[in-house]
């Protein structure tokens, strides 16, 4: 084969390997977040599939260009129909999250792997010339090369302008013009072409969902009917990667989120907070400003177009505040402005918080910004009865920097529910002393200055 044409598609394999890795990060998030906990066995998983992709190609003893050929065909369907949202949905619609994750993992992404890990082994018979060392590693710095330029386009370029789909058709798109280089055969161009429009057609133009590069969005109509209960009047539902992040309701009373309007009640009746600063981490709809005219809001998301998705598609109208594009707790360790509230509300999907904004010393940095005599309310998402191990450790975790705060569960029935907490920045934590039969200082505590 022609040097340039063979790493040519050497480039191709480690840009579409690596872009559909990143990919399949991606369109997990939704569904089971993307802590560590997801990553990192996904990421295991692909370099142990890859891995036995380069064992079976070195077995391969004839017919290279032929099988390459297929496995660069196999692939491009599997990262355009595989990858597509249609696909990811039905998966985990039709198991429960773990076992969605395995057949998406090793049903899906693996064997994407394990075919274009053939590649460089099979393709350096073809450098015979060449000593063995050199064409391997001539092979493996252009797969490298490519593996670099599919991190950073899909996901820098591809994700941000114009969204996941177009990401996956461009993988598929660069293993489809592989085959065509590899082939001798004018007619062979057909099967790419009619592939490629399968794949269009499985991934453009039918989602409702408005997707970037840090999540997938929509807004749902909710019609009006009593056995909606909370809903009943109808409304709108702003769905942000698949969970209903915010909620605008019909009717001349203003309804909102069950969630939002305790913050809002916290914030503009008990509090009487007016004229003060606050601060949002994490936009969702920007529904807590909604005609509140008495403070001033300055949301932060870590998604520059969920602003514009927002006002366009869910509030039909511009946010009431500032926005600024950051990572939450970039955001918090460097501004120098002072808060009289900070509200938490960060969330990657249904239940998964990322695992930086959970730490103690995340906590530490909200604290660090509010002013004397701020507050910070965060909304978790905890089982009802807060007696799993992450209800009381988050919580355990938040105290450790603010001394005691109010927890409120929404739905103390439900297994799962929104738990507003409420702390001061005028408190402090503090020793505790158990009150005994033997040892009982009640009442003297009772008259003790706080």
């Amino acid at each position: 084969m022609n040097p340039f044409a063979l790493y040519a598609i050497v480039f191709i394999e480690g840009f579409s390997s690596l872009g559909a890795e990143i990919i399949a990060l991606r369109r997990l998030t939704p569904n089971v977040g993307s802590s560590i906990l997801v990553t990192a066995p996904t990421i295991g998983f692909f370099l142990l599939a890859l891995a036995a992709g380069y064992y079976s190609g070195a077995k391969v003893d004839r017919g290279y260009i032929n099988k390459v050929t297929t496995n660069f065909l196999m692939s491009a369907g599997l990262i355009g129909g595989g990858l597509s949202l249609v696909t990811i949905d039905f998966i985990f619609a039709a198991f429960p999250a773990l076992v969605a994750y395995l057949v998406f993992v090793l049903g899906i992404l693996c064997p994407i792997a394990w075919l274009l890990g053939q590649t460089v082994p099979i393709l350096t018979n073809l450098v015979a010339h060449e000593r063995a060392g050199q064409a391997s590693g001539t092979a493996l710095f252009w797969s490298t090369i490519g593996s670099f330029a599919g991190s950073i386009i899909p996901s820098l370029i591809l994700m941000q302008f114009a969204g996941i789909s177009w990401a996956i058709m461009a993988c598929s798109a660069a293993l489809l013009a592989g085959v065509l280089i590899m082939s001798s055969d004018r007619s062979a161009i057909y099967s790419p072409i009619l592939l490629f429009a399968a794949i269009a057609s499985v991934n453009m133009g039918h989602s409702p969902n408005i997707e970037t590069a840090f999540g997938q969005y929509r807004v749902d109509e909710i019609i009006a009917s009593p056995s909606n209960g909370y809903y009943a009047k109808g409304g709108r539902v702003f769905i942000v990667n698949s969970q209903n992040a915010s909620f605008i309701g019909n009717g001349d009373t203003p309804l909102y989120a069950s969630y939002i309007g305790e913050i809002r009640k916290t914030l503009i009746e008990d509090l009487a907070l007016k004229g003060g600063e606050v601060l949002v981490l994490g936009a969702g709809g920007f529904t807590l400003s909604i005609d509140e005219n008495r403070n001033r809001y300055t949301y932060v998301d870590i998604d520059p177009a969920i602003r514009k998705i927002a006002e366009n598609h869910f509030l039909h109208k511009e946010i009431n505040g500032d926005f600024k594009v950051d990572d939450a707790r970039n955001y918090t360790k460097n501004t120098e402005r002072k808060f009289d509230a900070v509200v938490v509300d960060v969330y990657s999907s249904h239940t998964s918080i990322p695992s930086h904004l959970v730490t103690k010393e995340f906590w530490a940095s909200t604290r660090r910004i509010l002013l004397e005599d701020g507050v910070m309310i965060a909304n978790l998402i905890l089982d009802g009865r807060l007696e799993s191990p992450y209800s009381r450790n988050i919580l355990a975790t938040i105290e450790s920097i603010y001394g005691r705060c109010s927890v409120d569960v929404l739905r103390r029935k439900a297994q799962s529910s929104n738990v507003e907490v409420v702390c001061f920045a005028t408190s402090t934590p503090r020793d505790v002393r158990i009150y005994t039969d033997e040892s009982n200082r009640a009442e003297l505590d009772r008259v003790t200055p706080r």
